[in-house]
């Protein structure tokens, strides 16, 4: 189910090559990104591309083939072998439930103006082109306009278990409403 915002809506492009070896653009699936409302509507998750394997096997459209049942059941988070790539659309003034993923996280800013909240009470103002790197660390997000939409691009790849004096920290939640935790 979609959500109205005032971002522009998204397109995948996806490559592959035609029989003689020459880059074409795919047309197994719609270009059109689906969209998945979450945590009551304040923010709405695409999710432009999923591997299961690292390295990437595209041969014979593998790839395509597993990325195709994440789309089944978005918003997808991390997979424990390959790599996810989400965007994230966050309605103005929403701040996120503070949550860790079980996953290196590359997280940037391309449209609004975003704070990232640590559980220690640090936080940080975040423009378009800044990055994060979340390193499974328990954070929130907060989208610091009140009328304006944000959008963040993140892409998660699997990390070993984080490991603090001895003790394992997992992936937590929170009270992130349909996010499924990962697989």
């Amino acid at each position: 189910m979609a959500q109205e915002n005032d971002l522009r809506p998204l397109i995948r492009i996806i490559t592959t090559h035609d029989a003689e070896g020459k880059s074409v653009i795919s047309d197994q699936l719609d270009e059109k990104l689906p969209t998945t409302v979450v945590d009551n509507g304040s923010a709405i998750f695409s999710l432009p591309y999923v591997t299961q394997q690292f390295p990437v096997e595209m041969n014979d459209g593998k790839d395509l083939d597993g990325y195709q049942k994440y789309l089944a059941s978005p918003p997808g988070l991390v997979n424990t072998t390959g790599t996810v790539v989400r965007i994230v659309d966050v309605k103005p003034g929403h701040l996120s439930p503070m949550h860790r993923t079980v996953s290196l996280d590359l997280g940037i800013v391309l449209q609004g103006d975003m704070e990232l909240v640590l559980d220690s009470g640090e936080t940080r103002r975040m423009g378009p082109g800044d990055q994060c790197i979340q390193r499974g660390t328990m954070h929130a997000w907060r989208n610091l306009s009140d009328t304006k939409w944000a959008r963040m691009i993140y892409v998660l790849q699997p990390s070993q278990p984080i490991v603090v004096d001895g003790k394992k920290l997992g992936e937590d939640l929170a009270t992130m409403q349909g996010v499924p935790a990962s697989s």
